[in-house]
């Protein structure tokens, strides 16, 4: 009877074991590295990531009234590395089913608002100036490939969440008006390299300077479809 309560005992801490090999071996530039290196101009073949779409849920407190809205949807943004000089074109689509119907879509220069509700569409010009100072914590999207480049990255703590994905905490290397500090959730998955786990980042949570913060998390996404430009025209 002892001789299987030990043998249960020990089966029992193989995984509580493993677990914590894997915080030990993992690092913060194992992670980083992880993050960073499917946007990068020399990823290449499977490990580049072009494009993505998939489904997203987002959450915004505004905390001077300590109001919450949430919303979900649809997207898809595709990057344009061609440009050697610049940063990657970033096209997107968000499509909002909640809390009210609405798109935001982007070719890279222009971003069109639609609000079916008011039957109205709202034009805008990209401003290039972040081109120009690549450090530019506002780069984000376009920068994810030079994430550290823009943006002190740390732990955050906790440094996992309740299914040991890595959680960092980004504070921008210059001042920004939009950005205090991003934290972003990394697949667990993707750093340990498990088949499918191709796309790295689950969640990210914006704060700015005000505190005010928008958390948006991703599911249910496919990578590298050949996304059709004209579906970033509006």
């Amino acid at each position: 009877m002892k001789r299987w309560m030990i043998l249960a005992l020990a089966l029992l801490l193989v995984p509580a074991l493993a677990v914590a090999k894997e915080k030990v071996n993992v690092g913060l530039s194992d992670v980083i590295k992880t993050l960073e290196s499917p946007f990068q101009k020399d990823a290449k073949g499977e490990a580049a990531i072009g494009d993505f779409q998939g489904d997203f849920f987002q959450e915004s407190r505004i905390a001077s009234l300590d109001r919450l809205q949430r919303g979900r949807g649809r997207v898809a943004v595709k990057f344009d590395s061609s440009r050697a000089d610049r940063v990657p074109l970033a096209m997107f689509r968000w499509e909002y089913d909640q809390p009210t119907t609405q798109e935001i879509v982007s070719d890279g220069r222009t971003i069109w608002v639609y609000l079916p509700e008011n039957r109205q569409v709202i034009q805008s010009e990209i401003d290039f100036t972040a081109e120009s100072r690549p450090d530019d914590p506002m780069t984000f999207l376009t920068g994810l490939g030079n994430l550290s480049r823009d943006f002190l990255i740390t732990w955050a703590s906790p440094n996992q969440d309740v299914e040991g994905n890595y959680v960092l905490e980004l504070r921008p290397r210059r001042t920004s008006a939009m950005i205090r500090r991003l934290i972003i959730v990394v697949s667990r998955d993707a750093v340990l390299g498990q088949p499918g786990a191709s796309f790295p980042m689950l969640s990210t949570t914006v704060y700015d300077p005000n505190d005010n913060s928008t958390i948006i998390e991703f599911s249910n996404l496919r990578v590298n479809r050949n996304l059709s430009d004209s579906q970033f025209h509006w």
